[in-house]
């Protein structure tokens, strides 16, 4: 939690944190500041010492609303920093963030760097910061993200959003389940009242147009795959194929605040009219996996404990799956779930990612996954819900809803 910032840095040797770029669509920014609309900041915390957030002067009210005491770039002016160095644009630059820094009293120590700028851009810009203040070590992640640990656990209002989240997200589920039970078939195609067939594409249009309207986004994309296409887990669904009967669809949907905010994940998987027994089978056993890891889920244990625990059910009832086969391209090939929050992929992972400190600690909101692939035969289930694990241990479905494979047609 953001509780944990300064324990985490000192964990971590770390002196200073620069974030930088817009608040929307940058989810380190999101996560410090509480968002607003912000199109290019820097955000400096010390350790010990609040965040001070550096703006532009026409974003001065945008940044007050944070709460965060704030400081306006034009205490930095670009212009006379340009005369100090002689013209030279990408040394007005670094002087500006070194005498930002110089003013938060950090200029030595370990600074971490997150948020969004031009690759390009801002290697130029830090490798020449870093030249100007030498006692300084500017530090990027790989593993043991300072931030992504501190994110993993959420407080009671994050989980509020992703539950809000969550309730919009069955709602447009809800009513693409109606839109598609609403056609007729012809051929064994749904069609529309023109007679003319419905389209992967066009049932996607609709989801956006539907989350839109409740004032979110999916800036994700969305998977609504059919056939082959849902035996591929993140194939996201051909816009020219048609909608059959009888045929798989896996529906992966993870939309996310406006702006950039908190998302959900949630995949259910269908077939139209009638399931053939080939998917049924595989979606009962899916569906008999998804239950037994949901309820065998307890505080603090590590999260790929369920990963080894999804494999050995799959395995004892006849499929591949990655930790007997680590290149099968069939069966059960991700990992069973993992965390949910300001990106659609954040810690606790469970699969070969995972760390001893990828627990199912309170606050953490994860997802439960478990699929079934064989895309040669046309066959994809997958089946996820995402999960909080609340203070005192017990673990809340954020957004229930049915589980059935089957949707009745109109006739």
């Amino acid at each position: 939690m953001k509780t944990d910032l300064d324990s985490l840095m000192q964990t971590g040797n770390i002196d200073g944190l620069l974030v930088t770029g817009p608040v929307l669509h940058n989810p380190f920014m999101r996560y410090l500041t509480g968002g607003g609309h912000i199109s290019q900041a820097d955000l400096i915390k010390r350790r010990g010492q609040p965040a001070v957030l550096f703006h532009g002067p026409m974003e001065r009210d945008e940044a007050a609303k944070t709460g965060l005491e704030i400081r306006s770039y034009s205490q930095y002016p670009y212009s006379e920093l340009l005369k100090e160095v002689g013209g030279d644009r990408l040394k007005a630059m670094a002087l500006r963030y070194q005498r930002m820094l110089t003013d938060l009293e950090i200029d030595s120590g370990r600074v971490g760097l997150y948020g969004q700028m031009d690759l390009g851009h801002g290697y130029a810009i830090f490798n020449m910061l870093q030249e100007n203040m030498p006692g300084l070590t500017l530090v990027g992640y790989q593993e043991d993200d300072l931030l992504m640990t501190a994110m993993m656990t959420k407080d009671e209002e994050e989980i509020r959003h992703i539950r809000d989240m969550g309730k919009l997200t069955t709602d447009v589920v809800g009513q693409v389940a109606d839109f598609l039970c609403n056609h007729r078939a012809k051929d064994e195609v749904l069609v529309k009242s023109d007679g003319e067939p419905l389209t992967i594409g066009e049932v996607k249009h609709r989801i956006m147009l539907w989350v839109a309207e409740r004032g979110a986004e999916t800036p994700e994309d969305t998977i609504f795959a059919i056939g082959r296409d849902a035996g591929v887990p993140h194939s996201s669904g051909n816009p020219q194929d048609l909608i059959r009967l009888g045929q798989t669809i896996v529906f992966d949907f993870y939309p996310c605040e406006a702006g950039g905010g908190y998302f959900y994940d949630f995949t259910r998987t269908w077939c139209l009219g009638y399931a053939p027994e080939e998917a049924q089978q595989l979606y009962e056993q899916v569906l008999s996996v998804h239950q037994a890891i949901t309820s065998e889920i307890k505080v603090n244990t590590p999260f790929v404990h369920y990963q080894q625990r999804t494999c050995e059910l799959f395995e004892s009832m006849g499929h591949p799956t990655i930790q007997s086969q680590p290149t099968t391209e069939i069966g059960y090939v991700h990992s069973v779930g993992h965390g949910v929050g300001l990106f659609i992929h954040e810690r606790p992972a469970s699969g070969i990612a995972s760390s001893p400190s990828d627990i199912l600690a309170p606050g953490v909101v994860v997802t439960i996954e478990p699929g079934l692939y064989y895309p040669e035969r046309g066959l994809g289930v997958r089946l996820e819900d995402t999960l909080a694990i609340l203070p005192d241990g017990k673990v809340e479905v954020l957004a229930p809803y049915p589980m059935e494979l089957v949707l009745p047609i109109k006739k």
